[in-house]
């Protein structure tokens, strides 16, 4: 069963969810962002150990605790990792209030159908257990959504959930994200077609059964609000999905009930040139921003 102290936690939503996920191949961008580039590092583990001390700064700032920070996703490099003598989940938690999940799918399919379904998962269940062994509370898994294709947009859902039940049964929450990719023509549509698809997975889950979702932030106001409040889930969370920051914030502080989990628009403006007085300003500064955003709704 999820920790009751956490699942309350995400539940009350009074903060967001940082996303701190970027796997092998979204790692070179992010730290090119963060001011490492690529000849810094010379194979995978290198790139590794520089993310790594990238989450590291991030999770012992200052600002980066359970009154704002309520949440924080981990890639599975980062979970096997330790934040100073601690597992990194457990260092999450225990010292800084803030409750661990983690990253599970291994990347996209080729489009087809106008989405990118996820590419099989192999040894979930021994990830799963692994999960619960270091003390995560739940998981995250990304789907991706480039046209308001009813076919492919049902066939995302009908993934996400079906691998959802696999992970409740370890006792974890799920976060289910089909992500709408922001720049398509019809993406208002497209999310019509995605709120009836989740609701209908949502009806049909029994009443232990519990859920996330994690949504891009939509062109029509509250479009998610009757997924909010259904009784299956614990929390609905925005993904930034390449909008600024400030975009970000706006469009999320007009959504009832809906918290943010961002990535990109998280470390926006850090870099490792800067001071640990620097820095530990400018994460307080997005910190305090993306929090006001997530409870303004």
């Amino acid at each position: 069963m999820p920790n009751p102290d956490q699942l309350a936690k995400i539940k009350a939503g009074q903060g967001f969810i940082a996303a701190l996920d970027q796997s092998g191949g979204s790692t070179p961008k992010a730290l090119r962002l963060y001011g490492v580039e690529e000849h810094e590092y010379a194979n995978d583990d290198e790139m590794f150990d520089k993310i790594h001390e990238m989450r590291t700064r991030i999770i012992n700032a200052p600002a980066f605790n359970g009154d704002k920070v309520i949440g924080a996703i981990l890639f599975e490099n980062t979970m096997d990792r330790k934040v100073g003598d601690k597992p990194s989940a457990a260092a999450l938690w225990e010292d800084n209030g803030v409750v661990p999940f983690l990253k599970v799918d291994k990347g996209l399919e080729a489009a087809q159908n106008g989405v990118q379904l996820m590419k099989p998962i192999p040894g979930l269940d021994d990830l799963l257990k692994r999960a619960v062994d270091h003390g995560v509370f739940g998981t995250k898994m990304r789907s991706v959504i480039d046209a308001a294709n009813a076919a492919g947009i049902q066939a995302i859902v009908d993934q996400q959930f079906d691998i959802g039940r696999q992970i409740m049964s370890h006792g974890l929450i799920p976060i289910i994200e089909p992500e709408v990719t922001i720049s398509i023509s019809d993406k208002a549509q497209a999310e019509d077609l995605l709120r009836d698809a989740i609701m209908s997975q949502l009806d049909s889950l029994s009443e232990d059964q519990t859920v996330m979702l994690k949504l891009t932030l939509p062109e029509v106001d509250n479009q998610y609000k009757s997924l909010i409040d259904h009784p299956r889930v614990a929390s609905v969370v925005a993904l930034s999905g390449g909008y600024s920051r400030a975009e970000a914030n706006d469009r999320l502080s007009r959504q009832t009930g809906m918290i943010a989990s961002f990535s990109r628009a998280l470390t926006e403006g850090l870099s490792a040139q800067q001071s640990d007085a620097d820095f530990n300003a400018a994460i307080a500064a997005t910190i305090d921003s993306i929090h006001a955003a997530s409870v303004a709704g």
